[in-house]
């Protein structure tokens, strides 16, 4: 039997983010014994997903952070590709900075690349002006541009020339079960409460202080709610900070880096995604599979609405409004979604065998 073609995947590091999830969840699916993926990362540390990836035969590479302006990591980078030739499909996922790292897997005689947008936007920080300029040279070191939707991939290449891959999940793992969201809840101890939730990094463009606040009102119309937060990140402690002024230790749960989001998406009422700014978010298919009503601000892209339970606020009007749609769904009858997540073809198994064959076209 012929060995699998190795598919080399560049990334940040393989914590428990959106597109790091939604690359997992490709991976868990593909034929392995076909197509087999490796990760080249900019971390050091041991990320989440790393045993998962070993065991599943891929093999993890590390760098020193991505500077275009370092002397020292270029040359690394070019270390790299000129110790491994043997990877002659490069999937980048460095948003604004992918040229960075196409453009030496091309000097180093890789076949293809592509560059994946997974971001409608940057934080308007010191870096911006450099990542909006970066982003020009994608498009001349890539031969396929993919991104997570339409938007993201509008901004990121600046051309329609580019194919969206969807965020696809495995929907058996997420529909409804009114059983298993009552013992969800019982194991948590919110039995009888009204769970707000929210699954993401904490950084500025999650908008964490809006959700608290947004909470905060909730609480004032109906006491006995709960707000979960999955994940972690820089902001987390400014949060905790905030919650704790408001007086609201007691109903914030911060639920950490979690590999049971199925489940504790069962337990949730109403998915709260004020963001400033997103892609085509994992968790908002995610939610909708399982059957969550989902409030989502404005500059959230629409065509994350693959079911009728999204709800669009604005990201202006005030928290007090937002709270007040959140508790319009307070005794929504939940369904069972499969269908409509697999009809708007967000589904891993079709995506994971379209990209597979792609793959292997390309290789």
């Amino acid at each position: 039997m012929s060995e699998p073609i190795r598919i080399l995947q560049v990334v940040t590091y393989m914590g428990r983010g959106g597109l790091e999830t939604m690359l997992m969840n490709y991976y868990r699916n593909i034929d392995r014994s076909k197509v087999q993926f490796d990760f080249l990362t900019h971390r050091y540390e041991k990320a989440d997903y790393d045993d998962e990836i070993e065991a599943l035969g891929g093999k993890i590479y590390h760098l020193p952070r991505l500077n275009p302006f370092s002397r020292s990591y270029l040359s690394a980078l070019d270390s790299f590709f000129k110790e491994h030739s043997e990877y002659q499909v490069v999937h980048c996922h460095q948003d604004c900075l992918s040229g960075v790292v196409l453009k030496v897997a091309k000097a180093n005689g890789v076949r293809f690349t592509i560059a994946h947008a997974h971001s409608a936007s940057q934080d308007k920080n010191l870096k911006y002006l450099i990542k909006v300029i970066a982003k020009k040279n994608i498009k001349k070191y890539s031969d396929q541009l993919f991104a997570c939707g339409d938007e993201a991939g509008k901004w990121m290449f600046e051309t329609d020339d580019f194919k969206v891959i969807n965020n696809a999940i495995d929907t058996d793992l997420y529909t409804y079960n009114q059983e298993k969201s009552l013992e969800v809840r019982r194991k948590l101890g919110i039995e009888g409460k009204f769970v707000v939730g929210h699954v993401g990094r904490f950084n500025y463009p999650k908008n964490h202080k809006f959700i608290v606040d947004v909470f905060d009102d909730v609480c004032k119309i109906e006491s006995d709610s709960v707000l979960m937060l999955v994940g972690d990140g820089d902001m987390r402690g400014e949060i905790e900070d905030k919650v704790k002024a408001l007086g609201l230790e007691d109903k914030v749960k911060f639920m950490g880096v979690r590999s049971d989001v199925t489940e504790l998406m069962q337990a949730m009422d109403v998915f709260l995604f004020p963001s400033l700014y997103e892609g085509l978010p994992v968790t908002m298919v995610e939610a909708q599979a399982s059957g969550l009503k989902c409030i989502i601000s404005d500059k959230v892209p629409t065509e994350c609405a693959l079911t009728d339970n999204v709800q669009v606020v604005k990201l202006e009007d005030s928290p007090k409004i937002w709270a007040n749609q959140v508790l319009e769904y307070k005794n929504y009858e939940r369904r069972n979604t499969k269908q409509d997540i697999e009809k708007a073809n967000f589904d891993i198994k079709t995506n994971a065998k379209w990209l597979q064959e792609f793959y292997l076209n390309k290789y």
